[in-house]
């Protein structure tokens, strides 16, 4: 862990793994720290970058208040994991990688925009609506809205979002995903951001980054934040429990006697009142796992390279708390210009994968469209370094490498 030296206008300490933080991260940290709500210390995760008003990798403790922007747009992103008792090996052949593949891209929807013909049904949906009392927020007053949260459940979303068949190092077969709570979550997130920005201005509070605005957790707008997030935490566990369940109706369809062994299903984008410092406070993870001692976590690289099942250490400097992938090395733009297909597919070799898509970024010089390789393992940090550098906050217990991905 690394101890920042700070000036004397920061109120509060900055606590980090991270070694090569960019400034605009550490400048976002700082902002946090001499915020009217924070409280204890910033802490910042080994995968810590640039986000939209708090880093993605971050943890903070808010006394008696919560920050949309603190918890992001994606609101209850996180991954799912299923060891199986099959042996890897059987997925040897790369023509049957590819076929299980397309068969699942064929039961899934994946990619920004795309959801199910149909609407599916889930009790989460009325349970929520019976907390309203008739009152609708109106980041809800569309029917438009409705089917479409209802047609974006068991689907994969795009971006960073994926689905992988791994391999562990002893043999086993794991399927694994990233997804979240798809529009649903930007919604409510844009709601209540604007709705704090309001507030806070109506209460004359000086905010050191406009778009850190907060709600009281007593006040009406904050009491409806809570309510609207923890539907949407509900909607992503859910999300990713039909995607789960479809890759193993998919995986027994082609292999009768596989069995599941162990199920995870967790977010990393959410905040939630925890016991820590002797106190009740709001702790947000944004881009950050919890990590409670004897606690089962998924912390995923980039395609094509590992992942890890990992066991929390309980550490209170992070808020029991740890990265939540690998983290961005590079922006999206940044890395359609400066990587090239060529080193991209060495980097994917073996691995079964659809090709990299056109972008909408074009080449200075040609005008050409370049290739997407926003996604690309070179895109993001040394994932076993990250691992090492949080040492302190989980314990391994499963290497996984990757075998076939598809990706949102």
């Amino acid at each position: 862990m690394i101890q920042w030296e700070l000036t004397d206008k920061t109120r509060l300490p900055i606590q980090s793994w991270c070694r090569d933080i960019e400034t605009e991260a550490l400048e976002q940290a700082c902002n946090l720290a001499n915020h009217p709500v924070t409280r204890e210390h910033i802490a910042l995760m080994p995968d810590a970058h640039t986000g939209y008003g708090m880093p993605i990798g971050g943890v903070i403790a808010c006394e008696a208040a919560v920050i949309p922007n603190a918890v992001g747009v994606d609101i209850g992103c996180g991954m799912g994991a299923i060891k199986t008792n099959l042996a890897a090996d059987t997925l040897s052949a790369l023509a049957l990688r590819h076929s299980l593949i397309e068969e699942i891209k064929a039961h899934i929807p994946v990619g920004e925009g795309h959801s199910r013909k149909e609407p599916l049904a889930w009790e989460g949906f009325s349970q929520w609506y019976d907390l309203l009392d008739g009152n609708e927020p109106d980041w809800y007053a569309d029917s438009a809205s409705h089917k479409l949260d209802r047609c974006n459940l068991g689907t994969l979303g795009g971006g960073n979002h994926f689905i992988e068949l791994q391999t562990s190092e002893d043999g086993a077969l794991w399927l694994m995903l990233h997804s979240g709570s798809r529009n649903l979550g930007y919604r409510i997130a844009s709601f209540y951001h604007r709705q704090a920005a309001l507030l806070n201005q109506t209460m004359g509070v000086e905010l050191p980054d406009k778009d850190l605005a907060y709600l009281p957790v007593d006040h009406e707008w904050g009491k409806a934040y809570v309510r609207d997030m923890n539907h949407a935490l509900r909607y992503a566990q859910e999300n990713r429990r039909i995607m789960m369940n479809c890759l193993k109706e998919i995986m027994y369809d082609h292999f009768p006697s596989i069995k599941f062994e162990l199920e995870i299903n967790i977010h990393h984008n959410y905040a939630a009142a925890e016991q820590h410092a002797g106190a009740l406070l709001w702790i947000h993870r944004k881009g950050a796992t919890s990590a409670r001692k004897d606690e089962l976590g998924i912390i995923p690289g980039s395609m094509g390279t590992a992942s890890y099942i990992v066991c929390g250490l309980g550490n209170e400097a992070s808020f029991s708390s740890c990265s939540h992938g690998a983290g961005r090395r590079m922006g999206r733009m940044d890395a359609c210009r400066r990587l090239t297909s060529k080193e991209c597919d060495e980097a994917m070799t073996g691995i079964v994968f659809d090709r990299w898509k056109r972008s909408s970024i074009k080449d200075r010089a040609s005008g050409k469209r370049l290739p997407d390789l926003s996604e690309a393992p070179a895109a993001y940090k040394n994932i076993d370094t990250v691992i090492a550098a949080e040492s302190d906050l989980v314990r391994p217990v499963v290497r996984l490498r990757p075998l076939a991905v598809v990706k949102g």
